[in-house]
């Protein structure tokens, strides 16, 4: 008699990167954002249909306003200051290869992403398909049993990160400079996670770092009938979220920060983003890509992801944390 077939149980929860990473190609093509990169990242680029004008716009908001913080927090320091960056469930995001096309790549000593074994192995095989993903990093050694790498500057570990940050996180003690710098993003992670769980990763980073910036990106308010309508959604697709239900408005966002040692914390709604930040010449500009009748539900939509930040400095200076700033 066969065996019962084992059930991956986060297997719909890697699947959410698939999601993105298509909706973020989808978002290319429509001309909301430029990255050659993605379709490195993405089986079959081809046969990929592009998403609606409701992903197309979150997918923008979501990326201009992370890369926005992103660039000041580079800002706050001095031009030949060097910077740390670890990506926590990093997924197929193409981010180091774009900041290395960018003004400040000479500045990123080390750039970390963290993610599942299944999916640090397969970013890594696309990595070594891809002749222009292999030109940035440089060379490389397979690590982990092929699960990861390592370079001069990029390297990728496979992590559980709902796992003690003890041991989960330990290979970045020999690779981070704990005085350097440090940001780190989490985008779509925390989410998936219990709050208690993520709070230990937070804090791992906060009493070890001496200048230390967290951004976060995810959904959140879902107390109300959206909320409970995304819920069901992802639980028929067997995806939980029990990371969101202590974060009811945006002062919940910035307490988590305050209370894993972040001393100054910030969060913006992506509605509020896209309608009052954003400047009018790309707002006009978006307005032109496609035809949208649907702009109640995308505000809707975009009222319910947000990005938040918190920083954290020791020293004589307090610029970090007064002057990291949307905009």
């Amino acid at each position: 008699m066969a065996g019962i077939p084992h059930r991956d149980a986060d297997a719909p929860i890697r699947a959410t990167d698939s999601d993105a990473a298509q909706a973020r190609l989808s978002a290319v093509r429509k001309g909301y954002l430029n990255d050659p990169f993605i379709n490195y990242f993405i089986q079959k680029p081809h046969l990929v249909p592009n998403r609606p004008p409701l992903i197309n716009i979150g997918t923008y908001v979501r990326s201009e306003g992370i890369d926005a913080l992103i660039t000041k927090f580079f800002s706050l320091f001095e031009d030949k200051v060097s910077v740390q960056i670890v990506s926590l469930g990093a997924g197929s995001d193409t981010r180091f290869w774009r900041l290395s096309a960018g003004p400040n790549n000479n500045r990123i000593v080390k750039y970390v992403e963290i993610d599942f074994a299944e999916v640090t192995a397969r970013k890594l095989a696309l990595i070594r398909k891809s002749t222009e993903l292999r030109t940035v990093i440089g060379d490389i050694t397979s690590e982990n049993g092929g699960t990861g790498c390592s370079s001069k500057v990029y390297h990728l570990l496979p992590a559980d990160l709902r796992e003690d940050p003890e041991s989960s996180l330990l290979p970045l003690i020999n690779i981070l400079d704990y005085q350097t710098p440090t940001l780190v993003l989490a985008e779509c992670v925390f989410a998936y996670m219990e709050t208690s769980l993520s709070e230990k990763v937070l804090q791992w980073f906060t009493n070890r770092f001496t200048t230390v910036g967290c951004l976060i990106y995810e959904m959140f308010a879902l107390n109300d009938s959206f909320g409970q309508v995304m819920k069901e959604n992802l639980r028929a697709r067997n995806v939980s979220l029990p990371g969101v239900e202590r974060f009811v408005d945006l002062q919940s966002l910035r307490n988590r920060f305050n209370d894993c040692g972040f001393s100054d914390t910030n969060g913006i709604t992506l509605k509020l983003l896209w309608s009052e930040l954003i400047p009018k010449s790309e707002v006009n500009r978006i307005a032109t890509l496609e035809h949208v009748d649907e702009w109640e539900e995308i505000l809707l939509v975009l009222n319910h992801y947000a990005i938040s930040w918190g920083s954290k400095l020791i020293g004589s200076s307090d610029k970090l944390n007064h002057c990291w700033e949307l905009y």
